[in-house]
Parts: structure tokens; C-alpha cells; sequence
């Protein structure tokens, strides 16, 4: 099949022809015809199938017949990242180039200025981020009661990221008679309601299990120590065939430590996670796609729909801790039917994670061929370790529960008994201690005290004017000698004091 049978126009298929392309993939075969048929969409696909270009080419047909009004767009695209976002856009731009459709991105980093003057000249396309979306229709810059075509892309990104309230909020802002496409490559519980609400009698496009990772990826698991991972990354990329390669991690702080590890490595390597500025971002992926960088050291935000093409390894630095991401990740290689190459380094701590992506895909990882290293330098890992360091885990709950029986604590034998025990000349060398100091009995403790308390305020049941006052001292506060100044009566009260007097005494 090629592109000429889906029914799209003309300048539509002359911008794909000359962007290199003549034959859909499989998603865009199917869902192609539907989006230009006005029917709602449910696609399932693994990542790096093509499903971007299977929601802009017919959004492009559609639009390019309308015109657009002030700040309220023809078309919404919901994206979970700043960078699919701006992948998004440059595609309405390839394949638009020979179609008049404005177009607006809204995704933060940027100033709201010049993003409101878009709108306010009106655009066919708006591709956001839910939040700054949210934050234009707080302010009134943006009215989304004229949506045509509603697109969420990447929907188990957005669930994920914890956009799935805004989705709804968003939702409850467009107009009811709409055409929604639903695109996602995992289909959990949450995401399978969402279709339910939002989609009115879709059609279900699963051109892969749900999950499951592309036929083109060579995947390889190698299992090594904490402490040795990072030289074992380095091995890897010294001995394969890495023409590039992005190296994923879970949490920021390591996207830039191991960025500057490689740095010093001699690696020409770039980072990028969340934290950094739009601007940076950018940079740095444009840096990596020219060849610049070789490898670029990211968190989760690249590991969604970013298409880098003939990126030939990807190395899990860390096992991602939702099965889903796995997938996603290992799909930045091995796109368009090229051949890639997926690692995964895993220690002992993450076997979890690695059950539950093993788990998903049906299959286990194949190990490396390479022996596998110890997973820890201690010698807790020689045999016979593990049967002591039980032995010893059992001596320890067996003096806990005798110590609970003995009243809930270790009780030390008294300096005394210590001195019995010891050996005659162990005595002699060992220091005088001074003897204990006396205790008297609490009871005659008590009375001396009261002996020698003065009498106080009472005195054989009355009171004793003679006894001391405690508490001020001899010095009184000031504001206890200060005379009350009480407030001048008027003639008028005074005159009727008088009158009350003289009727009391009548």
C-alpha cells in the first residue's frame, strides 16, 4: 500500500513524498482512513511505529478547508512533554508546508506573551502541555468551545506524569460534538476508563500487543554490582559498535552526575532531564541529532516519542521502575525497521523491576554472554556467607526474645559482681573507684525536708499573719503603686446619686 490509496490531498502527499516517505506503516494505514471518515480512534502501538503521522496528516486534510477565529482554535493536541510537544509541531510543519494552517505551541519555559499573540490572531492547530494550557484558560486567553479535532497523545505518559485530573478539566471545556483520537503504546486499568469516557464508539487499532517491544531491538541484560556499574557502562561502550547512544536514568541528580563522569571519561556526552531550561533542552537535542553528541545521559521526559533517527544503542542505566517505561525506552533504536541495540544494567536491588518488565513482555531478557560479575565486593558473597550470616540472625532474635522475657531490656550486672568475677591480679591493676555515695530512704529524705520548711501562710488550721509572703519579694512591680485614676462624674450623675441617696434614707 502506499500513501496515494489513503485518500489525503495532493499537497499533502507531494510534502510527504519529498520528506522521503512512500509507504505507510501499519498504524497509518488503518488509522488514516478513519481520522478522514470523522470517526473517533482508539490506536495502540508501540513506540517508533509512526503514529504522529498517522493524526497529522488527516488533521492537515480536515483543517484545510475553515478558517480560524481569535483565541479559540479548530483543533487541540495534548502532549505529556515540552519536547514531543515541539516534535508535534515540526511535523504539522513538514507536511503542512504546501497547506495555510496557522499554528500555536503552548508549553512552558516560554513567556505567555508571545504565545497570547499567536492565539489572538487565531490558529487551526494547538498542540500544549496540560498545564500551561490550564494556566491560558485561567486567563481568559484561550476558549476551546470551537474544537473540531481533540487528539491525547501518549495517554500512559500522561497518566504516569500525574496529568490525568487536567485531562478531565480540559475535557469538560470542549464542546461535546467533537472527533477525538486516543493514542497510546500501554493500555493500563486508568487509561481503558478514560477511552471509555472520553471516546464515543471508537475504533480499536492494536497493530501490536499491548507491551511489547519491537522485533528490531536487540536486548541484552547484564548483571553487575552498584559500585561497578558505572565502569561497566564504560566497557560496553568502549568495545561495542556505539555510534550513539542515550543513557537512561531514574532520578535527575544522576542524569548529571553520570554526564559528567562520561565528560571526564573522554566521552563527548550531553544531559538532559526536567529541571533544565527549555532553551538548554533544545540545545542539547539538536546537538545529539547533528552527531555533536555522542551520548546523551537522560531521564524519563526523552523516553516518550522523541524521534531521533539511527540511534543505534540505548543503555538502561538504571531498570526503570514501571514496566511500561522499558518499552518506551529501548524504543528510541531500532525505528523505521533499522536494527538497535537495548542494555540493561541491572544489580540486586533492582531484580523486582526486572520481574515486572519480564513479566509484561512475556519473555525474559537474554543475560550477556560474558560471565556475570559478583553482585557485591563484600565477603557476604563467598559460599557458606549466607548460612552464617542467618546462624547469626537467629542468635540476635534469640537474645531479643530473652531480653523481652527478662523484663525488656539488658540488665548489667552490678560493679561488685563485675569485681568477683575478675582475677585477683586484674584487681590489683585495676583503678580505685570511688565508693557510691550514701542514699538516704526516701521517707526520712521526706520528712527531713519538711522539718526544715518554714511555716507558711497556715498554722494549727488559721491563718498566721506573722509567716513570710513568698513570691513578690521585696521589690513590688510598679504598676501595683500606681493610684487609679477613676473617670469624673458628670453634674448630672452626681445629682442623681443624691436624689437616690435621700430616697433611700426616706
Amino acid at each position: 500500500m502506499t500513501f496515494d490509496e489513503l485518500g489525503l490531498a495532493p499537497e499533502i502527499l507531494k510534502a510527504v513524498g519529498e520528506s522521503g516517505y512512500t509507504s505507510p506503516t501499519p498504524i497509518q494505514a488503518q488509522a488514516i482512513p478513519h481520522v478522514l471518515a470523522g470517526r473517533d480512534v482508539l490506536g495502540i502501538a508501540q513506540t517508533g511505529t509512526g503514529k504522529t503521522a498517522s493524526f497529522t496528516l488527516p488533521m492537515i486534510d480536515k483543517l484545510s478547508r475553515g478558517r480560524a477565529r481569535a483565541r479559540m482554535p479548530r483543533s487541540l493536541i495534548l502532549e505529556p512533554t515540552r519536547e514531543l510537544a515541539a516534535q508535534v509541531a515540526e511535523n504539522f510543519e513538514t507536511y503542512g508546508k504546501y497547506n495555510k494552517l496557522s499554528m500555536a505551541l503552548l508549553i512552558g519555559g516560554v513567556s505567555f506573551g508571545d504565545q497570547d499573540k499567536k492565539l489572538d490572531r487565531g490558529v487551526d492547530v494547538l498542540i500544549a502541555t496540560p498545564g500551561r494550557l490550564l494556566d491560558h484558560c485561567a486567563r481568559g486567553k484561550v476558549l476551546l468551545t470551537g474544537v473540531q479535532i481533540f487528539v491525547i497523545d501518549e495517554a500512559d505518559r500522561m497518566l504516569d506524569m500525574g496529568f490525568i485530573p487536567d485531562i478531565e478539566e480540559i475535557c469538560k471545556k470542549l464542546p461535546f460534538t467533537r472527533q477525538t483520537l486516543f493514542f497510546s503504546a500501554t493500555m493500563p486499568p486508568e487509561i481503558q476508563r478514560l477511552t471509555e469516557t472520553f471516546l464515543h464508539n471508537p475504533e480499536r487499532i492494536e497493530v501490536a500487543r499491548a507491551s511489547s517491544a519491537n522485533s528490531t531491538i536487540r536486548q541484552v541484560l547484564v548483571k553487575t554490582a552498584k559500585d561497578k556499574k558505572r565502569d561497566k557502562l564504560e566497557q560496553i561502550i568502549e568495545t561495542e559498535n556505539v555510534k550513539n547512544a542515550i543513557i537512561f536514568c531514574n532520578r535527575k541528580r544522576d542524569v548529571a552526575s553520570l554526564e559528567r563522569a562520561l565528560r571526564k571519561s573522554g566521552f563527548s556526552a550531553g544531559a538532559i532531564h526536567g529541571d533544565l531550561d527549555q532553551s538548554v533542552r533544545t540545545k542539547t537535542l539538536e546537538g545529539f541529532r547533528k552527531g555533536d553528541i555522542r551520548l546523551l545521559v537522560a531521564s524519563d521526559v526523552a523516553a516518550r516519542g522523541l524521534d531521533i533517527p539511527d540511534v543505534s544503542h540505548v543503555f538502561n542505566y538504571d531498570v526503570p521502575t514501571h514496566a511500561e517505561d522499558y518499552v518506551h525506552r529501548i524504543g528510541r533504536t531500532g525505528r523505521a525497521g533499522k536494527s538497535g541495540t537495548a542494555y540493561t544494567l541491572m544489580t540486586r536491588d533492582e531484580a523486582k523491576y526486572l520481574a515486572a518488565i519480564e513479566k509484561m513482555l512475556g519473555s525474559p531478557i537474554p543475560q550477556d554472554e560474558q560471565a556475570p560479575e559478583p553482585e557485591e565486593t563484600s565477603d557476604a558473597s563467598a559460599p557458606g556467607a549466607e548460612a552464617e550470616v542467618a546462624a547469626e540472625e537467629g542468635e540476635q532474635k534469640e537474645e531479643r526474645r530473652s531480653r523481652s522475657r527478662r523484663g525488656g531490656r539488658n540488665r548489667t550486672k552490678p560493679a561488685s559482681a563485675e569485681a568477683a568475677e575478675a582475677s585477683p591480679a586484674e584487681q590489683e591493676e585495676a583503678p580505685k573507684q570511688p565508693e557510691p555515695r550514701k542514699q538516704q530512704p526516701r521517707a526520712e529524705a521526706k520528712a527531713d525536708k519538711k522539718s526544715d520548711e518554714k511555716p507558711h501562710r497556715r498554722q494549727h488550721g488559721r491563718d498566721h499573719d506573722d509567716a513570710p509572703v513568698i513570691g513578690l519579694g521585696d521589690h513590688v512591680p510598679a504598676f501595683i503603686l500606681r493610684a487609679v485614676k477613676l473617670p469624673k462624674k458628670t453634674a448630672k450623675e452626681v445629682e442623681e446619686e443624691e436624689i437616690e441617696e435621700v430616697t433611700e434614707d426616706a
